[in-house]
């Protein structure tokens, strides 16, 4: 079964063939540079952009792949989370090829893209807690399978990536800042009194990282000399030297472990009231982020779960993902009609499957 994937949730404008879940090829066009501009995403830019290099990208694939568009079995597209016109351009996109080839159509969670995208390149094993931790949500799910997901936990106003990106615009570091932060906080030794762990004083598996971020504004502000005077570069990050970089790595690592050791303790709560687990699967961009990975690795140690990361290069928004959930989809039998709806970040994604009650048939 040949699955084209399609991701424009944000400002990732990717396509991605999958085969009976082998990954053939992918494309992915970045529009980091044109936001690094304004310190974040613009939406109406980045729903411009996809617009203009999304069939551009699908041409290169079928080339590269030797593929027409009548080979391929079903289109996956990410129908939401995210920007509500930049998921407009590829779910209009996915209609009007399924529409034209007879192809079937998945609309596709693109959080729970997320948390299967490491079955890529490795087994997942069931059931698995799943801890989604990216720029816009920080989730926890109980996953049964690859099409049922429970979520246990979610983001109350700023997600774990949001807290990083404003934190490093606090200090002036490009955009996006989050592996800036990362890299410097290696260089140092935590202090785990500097900043709190957020709304971690309840029995709520939900999450909010606003008062950590106000935190580290309000600390940066007794500090000015920590602030670069105008927007960095990486090449102004690599020439940090001297007390400033050490008290710079210092913030970024303190930052670091509250982060950290806030997803540990709700995930570990989770742990203890969800039920057996074989498996811990940690995914988004945040999952990129060597703290996370380190505290999450001991977690699964401690519980005896076998830790289930994707690949560095899976962990930002990509066109694999979107396909391989796809085709695990479509295996499972469902598929959407071409009322298919985009769903912008603050509604629910519905599960309003059409289900066949066997594997999709061309």
């Amino acid at each position: 079964m040949l699955i084209l994937g399609i991701e424009t949730s944000c400002d990732e404008t990717a396509v991605a063939l999958v085969q009976d879940g082998r990954l053939l090829g992918e494309k992915l066009a970045t529009q980091i540079d044109t936001h690094a501009l304004f310190g974040g995403v613009v939406p109406e830019i980045a729903s411009r952009e996809h617009l203009r290099v999304l069939p551009r990208l699908f041409r290169e694939l079928m080339t590269e792949t030797d593929t027409e568009p009548v080979d391929i079995d079903a289109v996956a597209v990410a129908r939401g989370p995210g920007l509500l016109g930049s998921l407009l351009v590829g779910v209009s996109f996915a209609k009007a090829l399924c529409l034209s080839t007879g192809a079937s159509l998945i609309g596709v969670n693109h959080l729970w893209a997320h948390l299967l995208a490491p079955g890529l390149t490795g087994e997942i094993q069931f059931p698995a807690l799943g801890l989604l931790v990216s720029g816009g949500h920080t989730h926890i799910y109980r996953i049964s399978s690859p099409v049922e997901f429970e979520l246990l936990g979610r983001t109350l106003d700023d997600a774990a990536g949001e807290a990083f990106d404003k934190v490093a615009k606090r200090l002036n570091f490009p955009y996006p800042g989050g592996r800036y932060i990362d890299e410097l906080g290696q260089e140092s030794v935590p202090d785990t009194t500097l900043f709190p762990r957020p709304y971690i004083d309840n029995n709520s598996l939900d999450f909010s990282f606003s008062g950590l971020k106000t935190a580290v504004a309000n600390y940066v502000t007794t500090q000015p000399e920590l602030v670069f005077d105008t927007m960095a570069d990486s090449e102004a990050i690599a020439a940090l030297s001297g007390e400033k970089r050490a008290a710079l790595a210092r913030v970024c690592a303190s930052f670091n472990w509250s982060v950290s050791d806030t997803l540990r303790i709700k995930v570990e709560r989770a742990l203890k009231r969800s039920g057996p687990m074989k498996s811990l699967i940690v995914a988004g961009g945040v999952a990129a982020n060597f703290g996370v990975r380190e505290t999450m690795k001991g977690v699964a140690e401690k519980y005896g779960l076998r830790l289930t990361l994707p690949e560095l290069n899976l962990c930002t928004d990509n066109g694999a993902m979107i396909a391989f959930a796809g085709w695990q989809f479509a295996k499972a039998g469902y598929s959407h009609t071409l009322e298919l709806e985009a769903v912008p970040r603050g509604r629910v994604v519905p599960q309003d499957w059409i289900h066949s009650g066997g594997p999709l048939e061309r």
